[in-house]
């Protein structure tokens, strides 16, 4: 029997399939498996196998020098990549199309053009000319960028090994081709091998390599996840369109901490960093009003302060909704849930409407706290005090537990002007043992906030905020 010549890939999940079927058996993905030729075994890959190569061995405790690094000299891209650069490196840039990927990394290579390194940019979506439009627009005309249009992966390779960039910015991987397999660009076979051959040349020749890819509609990187463990860093540049700043998020980093963020402000000259994300995402808070709490986050090693907005109405129709943007929906539900159960408050029939102000997306579970704080003020119509900050994990049983690095969270609080923070007791500990920063109301179940709250609400709705913040520091 002959051996068959061709087999079918899923272009989302990667797996192989012998025949064609409309449904991926691995991933469940319809309309995915696009057929491809099976490669033959080169020369020299047959010969090496042959002959195969001599393993070189080291002990753990061999001395290896500091990875040098390149700082581009733009202080929020340097903090999510650990400091900078580091030199010999393959990083995976996602995002969303239009968000700011291209414009963020040309104003990087310039940067680094300028402080003396040799960038090259290449682009597979756009002319020369385009891009350098966009660098007019961003200032960067005078900076020593090299530019090239190029989607062919040979003419790529050669042109690098012949320049010996700092470098390289491959803008964007789904484009690129190489001869040597016969599938169409931007499938997964094509985009494996395009990474695997330029992850390579930035090990051998010590340039750091630059990739950046498209997105799925559920907003991972399309292509085989296998690339996202080819590459040293993975980051996401994330954020609304309607809304000016934009996140760069490190979802992996060999050589820094994961789930640092970057903060820029997308202007008409290009990105702007913000040193003070927290000042921004609070800038067009006004008067305290009820459904509203600020919550003291973390994201990665820097403290972020954002508001909560929650909205508690009638259903208009006979099933509840319950709208969320910006946090996880199942969280929401378990939230509620526990209000319901421990605390006594209903949610039938009723509405609920969770929003974090600015666009910004929250992950960590210590904003459960602020959360509920929120929704039982919008259901008793009564501002929190005005200058509290709340953070604190929820338990199914009602308890509220502490969160991670509290101590940062308050100075964060206290150098923007807040003076009150509403977070967990420790247990088996008087409410002296939490950080002395600002002073705290201690809440050890969410009965005891929920209580809170009702009673500033039965003292009258009237109360201006100094007697507010006095009730809550009872």
């Amino acid at each position: 029997m002959p051996k068959p010549t061709s087999h079918f890939v899923c272009q989302s999940c990667g797996s192989v399939h012998g025949k064609w079927a409309g449904r991926c058996d691995a991933c469940g993905e319809w309309n995915a498996l696009i057929e491809e030729a099976i490669g033959q075994m080169s020369t020299s890959s047959r010969a090496r196998k042959r002959t195969g190569r001599q393993l070189s061995l080291v002990d753990l405790d061999t001395e290896q020098a500091e990875l040098p690094r390149m700082q581009t000299g733009i202080a929020e891209f340097d903090r999510v990549t650990g400091g900078g650069l580091v030199t010999g490196s393959a990083l995976l840039v996602g995002g969303d199309p239009g968000i700011g990927k291209s414009t963020l990394l040309l104003q990087v290579v310039g940067s680094l053009a300028k402080l003396g390194r040799k960038a090259l940019y290449i682009s597979g979506e756009e002319s020369t000319g385009q891009v350098q439009r966009r660098a007019i627009r961003l200032g960067l005309r005078d900076c020593p960028v090299a530019l090239a249009a190029e989607t062919s992966l040979g003419t790529v390779l050669d042109g690098l090994k012949e320049n010996r960039p700092d470098i390289v910015v491959i803008d964007s991987i789904q484009t690129l081709w190489t001869d040597q397999l016969t599938a169409a660009p931007g499938t997964v076979a094509q985009v494996r091998a395009c990474a695997q051959e330029l992850t390579r040349f930035a090990k051998k020749t010590g340039a750091c390599v630059v990739l950046v890819g498209h997105v799925t509609k559920d907003g991972q990187i399309a292509g085989p996840r296998v690339v996202e463990h080819m590459v040293d860093a993975v980051l996401y540049f994330e954020g609304e369109k309607s809304h000016q700043f934009r996140i760069l998020r490190a979802h992996k980093n060999r050589f820094g901490a994961t789930n640092e963020i970057g903060v820029f402000e997308m202007n008409e000259t290009g990105l702007a960093e913000v040193s003070n994300p927290s000042a921004l995402f609070l800038d067009d808070r006004g008067d305290a009003s009820s459904g509203t709490a600020i919550f003291a986050g973390l994201e990665g090693t820097r403290p972020v302060l954002t508001e909560i907005q929650a909205l508690v109405a009638p259903a208009a129709f006979g099933t509840p909704r319950r709208a969320v943007v910006g946090w996880d929906s199942g969280r929401l539900a378990m939230v509620l849930a526990v209000l319901e159960a421990r605390c006594g408050i209903s949610f039938a029939g009723k509405d609920v409407y969770l929003n974090v102000a600015g666009g910004f997306r929250i992950h960590e579970p210590a904003a459960d706290l602020a959360v509920a704080a929120a929704i039982a003020s919008s259901i008793f119509d009564i501002s929190l005090p005005p200058e509290a900050v709340v953070f604190g994990e929820i338990s199914l049983s009602g308890d509220v537990r502490t969160a991670s690095r509290s101590e940062d969270r308050l100075k964060e609080a206290a150098k923007l002007g807040f003076s009150r923070g509403i977070t967990a007791q420790p247990r088996g500990k008087s409410a002296d043992s939490l950080p002395q920063i600002l002073p705290i109301t201690a809440i050890r179940t969410l009965p005891e906030l929920i209580s809170r709250v009702e009673t500033a609400a039965n003292g009258g709705g009237s109360m201006d905020s100094s007697e507010v913040d006095s009730a809550w520091a009872a």
